[in-house]
């Protein structure tokens, strides 16, 4: 039948991807469905306003999984990432700046200008983040068990693991069982001095988080922002050539080489049950596909309350699936510019800055001063009120990759925090363009001619993230990165194996373990984990 799969994919974003293209490369037939005309989800290129080509939602690939890559040859598909140096430039107010780059030498002399203890200490800091996180992406690569009472195999799974962890120092273990729940807040200030360095690392610990640096479990996202990366590489962008729509395409041409089939504009309406089994989609327009395995990639929220009868899932699974914090608190602002932000920390005494200094700006654009900052822009929003001095990330592709801009212009891309989904008064329709005036406001602290040289903006608060990317309360994470949220808890305790408690129905998206970023893990692990039941079915 024309309209009969072995497996469908809901979703064409990043990890739906990944996963058609596992599953079709081990010959299911497959058919991936996006509601949207564009591939990629949050992963996406859109030209917004004409001849500007922005990432409109994640700008940069993160540490994709290089076993993806490797995997399904996306190389040859046309993906070409590169990777920034220096990786992040902080700028201060009082014209000083801290730059960070791929080289532990450069770094250490980069940090020696604030602070010679916290120079000497680098090394070590650097060795034990990579050893920390080495072990954190063993754990992420594995399926994590059904607790209380895991298999045989999760329990040799288990075993693996527990080598792994055998194989630290004496020292390493308790280190990292330490490390775990402690905040971003403390982990630094064990180390470190130097405000404006610890606000830069600590920046990475509560990115897409509804909490401040404080927060207990920020030192493990921390550390799940740092598998991956080359030891002693912090926050680098992985720029995408051509816009980060491109890896969503190399991963939709990967699955295509291999049998799968992309359907754009096909949204789903209802996912089919039958006697408990799931038995394919229903569409809008009436047209209904079978297959007997369907994978959604979209939230688990929307999953089960939107495209499912919670009849159909048992009261139970039902509570703790409502009982996932989203509580989404990031917004996006897109920036057309006519020429680049002149920061005052490169140039100094106002003139522009030289082609050396402006290079600065090809990473991460960091407005974290201190950690201070950072949970004082938090403060905010634990009030129900969008930040008045947010945490910034920025970034403007165009210095690496002038093709997406005219000639002489640029783009740049800005993550916010903190704007919570649930405002305290208004509404977003109300606050948005505020929201956008509070970004121009503060990088023009540090970039004083950045007002005048917008020529476009674009204004996503997490309302809009909702609406136009499916992400429940515009949480970019799928749910909360926090410990109650992590690892055999993730989605909801009893069910971290990608599989639900409707038979043939799978999850893959940054619901599931590991959780959000550009990775493609919980893409890989969901096929990894379908593939075992198709063979155990045969």
């Amino acid at each position: 039948m024309a309209n009969s799969y072995d497996v469908i994919v809901i979703g064409g974003g990043h990890n739906g991807l990944v996963t058609a293209a596992y599953l079709a490369k081990a010959g299911l037939k497959a058919v991936v469905l996006e509601r949207r005309q564009v591939l990629g989800g949050v992963a996406s290129t859109e030209e917004v306003f004409p001849g500007f080509k922005f990432d409109t939602v994640a700008h940069s690939s993160g540490w994709l999984n290089q076993s993806v890559v490797r995997d399904l040859d996306l190389g040859r598909h046309g993906l070409d990432i590169v990777r920034s140096n220096p990786t992040v430039f902080t700028p201060l107010l009082d014209g000083n700046r801290l730059l960070l780059w791929q080289e532990t030498a450069r770094n250490v002399e980069s940090i020696r200008r604030f602070s010679k203890r916290d120079a000497d200490k680098w090394p070590s800091f650097v060795s034990l983040i990579g050893r920390m996180a080495g072990l954190l992406e063993a754990i992420e690569s594995v399926t994590m068990p059904h607790v209380p009472s895991p298999s045989p195999s999760e329990l040799l799974s288990l075993a693996g693991l527990g080598g792994q962890i055998q194989k630290l120092s004496g020292k390493d273990r308790p280190e990292f069982l330490r490390l775990i729940p402690m905040s971003i807040f403390e982990l630094l200030n064990d180390w470190f001095e130097t405000d404006v360095l610890k606000g830069t690392l600590g920046a990475a610990g509560i990115t897409g988080l509804t909490q401040g640096p404080r927060a207990t479990g920020t030192g493990l996202l921390f550390l799940h922002n740092c598998v991956g990366a080359p030891n002693g590489v912090f926050r680098a962008n992985g720029l995408v050539r051509g816009g980060i729509g491109n890896l969503s395409n190399a991963l939709a041409n990967a699955a295509k080489g291999f049998g799968a089939e992309i359907r754009l504009g096909t949204e789903v309406a209802q996912i089919i049950v039958k006697d408990d089994r799931v038995g394919g989609v229903a569409l809008p327009t009436g047209e209904e596909l079978s297959a007997k395995r369907v994978v959604s990639s979209v939230d688990p929220r929307c999953t089960f309350f939107n495209l499912v009868d919670p009849a159909c899932i048992g009261p139970e699974f039902v509570r703790d699936v409502r009982n996932i914090k989203m509580r989404g608190s990031v917004a996006k602002v897109n920036f057309a510019v006519s020429e680049l932000p002149n920061f005052t920390a490169l140039s100094g005494n106002g003139a522009h800055p030289s082609a050396e200094l402006r290079a600065s700006l090809r990473g991460t654009i960091s407005i974290s001063p201190n950690l201070d900052y950072l949970e004082r822009a938090h403060d905010d929003a634990k009030y129900g009120r969008s930040s008045q001095k947010p945490y910034l990330e920025a970034a403007i592709p165009t210095l690496t990759d002038p093709t997406r801009a005219p000639e002489g212009k640029h783009i740049m891309s800005v993550w916010v925090q903190y704007a919570p989904y649930q405002l305290r008064e208004g509404n977003w329709a109300e606050m948005k363009e505020r929201l956008g005036d509070v970004v121009v406001d503060t990088l023009a602290d540090y970039a004083p001619n950045l007002k005048n040289a917008i020529i476009h903006r674009q204004v996503l608060t997490p309302v809009d993230l909702e609406n136009e990317y499916g992400l429940t309360e515009g949480n970019v994470n799928h749910g909360e990165m926090m410990l109650e949220h992590l690892f055999f808890m993730r989605p909801v305790g009893g069910w971290a194996q990608y599989r639900t408690p409707i038979t043939g129905l799978y999850l893959c998206g940054a619901g599931t373990h590991p959780g959000g970023g550009i990775t493609g893990r919980p893409g890989s692990n969901a096929a990894r984990e379908i593939l075992s039941d198709v063979r155990r079915a045969r």
